[in-house]
């Protein structure tokens, strides 16, 4: 038996939100999210999820708890950033920064904040 799920990063991103069934809302529509595993309390509010994107896991803790993240951030590289930009924002989120190739970057990247809080830098090669 192996030491975590299968196809599953060895780390992951974990956000506490107040929120967390609208976060994972946000993340199916904006990035195309499937969440893989969900656990709920018993009034039926988020304790848990796991959400994969691509390749990478984003772990997604619910408001019941005095841990709240402080304005996170997270980077994610997809092939078209300004079409997930775009359903970003059509899905909720406002924009941090258009995307832009800069001088000393090889990126494309642009940022969104979703709903919760949280800051996506959405870039591509």
């Amino acid at each position: 038996m192996d030491f975590k799920p299968e196809n599953y990063p060895s780390m992951s991103p974990y956000l506490i939100c107040g929120d967390g069934t609208a976060l994972i809302a946000f993340v199916e529509e904006a990035f195309g999210g499937v969440v893989q595993r969900r656990f709920d309390r018993p009034d039926g509010s988020l304790k848990h999820a796991e959400v994969l994107i691509d390749d990478s896991i984003l772990m997604i803790g619910g408001g019941a708890t005095s841990a709240q993240s402080v304005t996170p951030h997270i980077h994610l590289y997809v092939p078209d950033p300004v079409a997930v930009i775009d359903r970003a924002l059509a899905a909720g989120a406002t924009i941090v920064q258009e995307p832009e190739r800069k001088s000393d970057d090889d990126d494309l990247r642009g940022g969104v904040r979703d709903p919760s809080g949280t800051t996506w830098w959405i870039a591509s090669q």
